[in-house]
């Protein structure tokens, strides 16, 4: 077991215990000034049915091995979501583990299989693109190019290299930024999402990588980060500012890909005949790639005699 290991699992009870507060949790709150933020730890272990003693020793670091039963008790008294109650399970499975039984071995490069590339190619109206465990861009079709990165490389997902990554976009593109009116909704939704991959693969050496490059680069990813919100990007509403079509407004739905494990196929919808629908249609004709709207750029599996491209 590692100190941040037992860091993240006490640093995600904390901050979870600090935006409740005694009447959020039907607790008297007999008034005088409060030396802590939300919940004092005796209250939440009072609530879970712990020992208040034990309860500091878990979220100090001092204590792992809690039972499913405990973890469970203590994400109904915070009031966790079902996506922060996985969480925290695996923070905790994570904190068990002895550090020498790990090794953070390069994690070999994702690929969107010939099902998923065939499934993509047929998406001829819809924005789309396929996301991998890091956020990578592992393929995606024209209007998915055009709508989210026309400024980019078409052929880029299919270089493991130099892939574009989504969170990357959202925090160090300037067009990324444009892209998005309420763009803090948008980067909150995509650093709780790798929250959530991150502790889900606490040994990933890249993601843990991506994670220390954004942190470095952008103040702002890294008080979103340090917020220890977590929750699956799967759907939400955006108004889009192209710069191509202008104001769009669109509905992304993060789809799971069954054969693929932790990628995602990412749609853009727009409600019919609206002016956003009208301004998707004139995207293909405004964009550099026209009259190649259906085509797929992107990752698939080597064929037989050919090479993995290499990191």
């Amino acid at each position: 077991m590692s100190a941040s290991e037992r860091g993240r699992l006490g640093d995600f009870l904390h901050t979870r215990r600090s935006r409740l507060r005694p009447a959020d949790v039907g607790l008297r709150d007999y008034g005088g000034r409060r030396r802590v933020t939300g919940l004092r730890r005796e209250e939440l272990a009072q609530l879970a049915g712990v020992s208040a003693s034990y309860y500091t020793r878990l979220e100090q670091g001092q204590s792992v091995g809690a039972s499913p039963e405990v973890l469970d008790a203590l994400a109904r008294a915070l009031r966790l979501s079902a996506a922060e109650r996985r969480h925290l399970h695996d923070l905790a499975e994570a904190a068990k583990r002895p550090a020498r039984g790990r090794t953070a071995h390069r994690p070999p490069p994702e690929h969107a299989g010939p099902a998923t590339l065939a499934l993509l190619a047929t998406l001829e109206q819809v924005p789309a693109l396929v996301s991998g465990r890091r956020a990578d861009v592992l393929a995606w079709n024209g209007l998915g190019h055009a709508l989210f990165a026309g400024h980019l490389d078409r052929g880029a997902p299919g270089n493991p290299a130099g892939r574009p990554n989504l969170a990357r976009l959202i925090f160090t593109d300037p067009h990324t930024r444009a892209l998005y009116a309420d763009w803090p909704a948008k980067a909150r939704a995509v650093v709780r999402n790798l929250r959530m991959v991150a502790g889900r693969y606490p040994d990933d050496p890249l993601l843990a990588s991506l994670v220390g490059e954004l942190t470095v680069k952008s103040h702002e990813f890294s008080a979103m980060w340090n917020d220890h919100g977590v929750g699956p990007c799967e759907l939400a509403s955006y108004e889009m500012r192209h710069p191509l079509v202008g104001s769009l407004t669109v509905t992304q739905q993060s789809l799971a890909i069954p054969q693929e494990e932790d990628q995602l196929l990412v749609l853009a919808v727009t409600e019919p005949g609206s002016p956003s629908h009208e301004a998707l249609r004139l995207l293909p004709h405004c964009a550099p790639s026209r009259g190649r709207g259906a085509e797929v750029r992107g990752s698939r599996e080597p064929g037989r005699g050919e090479r993995r491209p290499r990191r």
